[in-house]
């Protein structure tokens, strides 16, 4: 599915955008505890990016359902986790923290369906 290279390239595109933003627009701004927490963010988007744009070009190759659910796992992930670090850093709102862990989850099993499904082929 050539919808998951797009967002794969456009998770990529804001990650590197949010990376310049953090590190000149949030310098001295936000704790240097806090600017950590959003170089986590934009890391993971990043690399859940790459695994989007993957997911997207072995689609395409083998025609393999379970990694379409991958992509969408990956996809979710991207928002929760990282999303909800974004929002944790420049707002403090500690609760926040409560939803990070789903992000994880997502990932996690995100990368579980994409190894069965290649497993599978």
């Amino acid at each position: 599915m050539k919808l998951f290279i797009i967002f794969g390239a456009v998770n990529a595109l804001i990650s590197v955008a949010l990376g310049a933003f953090g590190a000149h627009g949030l310098e001295g701004k936000i704790s240097e505890h806090y600017m950590s927490v959003w170089e986590k963010a934009v890391s993971y988007q990043m690399y859940h990016a790459l695994g989007l744009i993957a997911v997207g070009i072995l689609v395409h190759v083998t025609g393999a359902p379970l990694l379409g659910t991958a992509g969408w796992l990956m996809l979710l992930g991207i928002i929760f986790f990282s999303g909800s670090l974004y929002i944790l850093a420049v707002s403090g709102i500690s609760i926040l923290g409560a939803i990070t862990p789903i992000g994880g989850v997502l990932f996690l099993a995100g990368w579980i369906f994409l190894i069965i499904g290649m497993v599978r082929l």
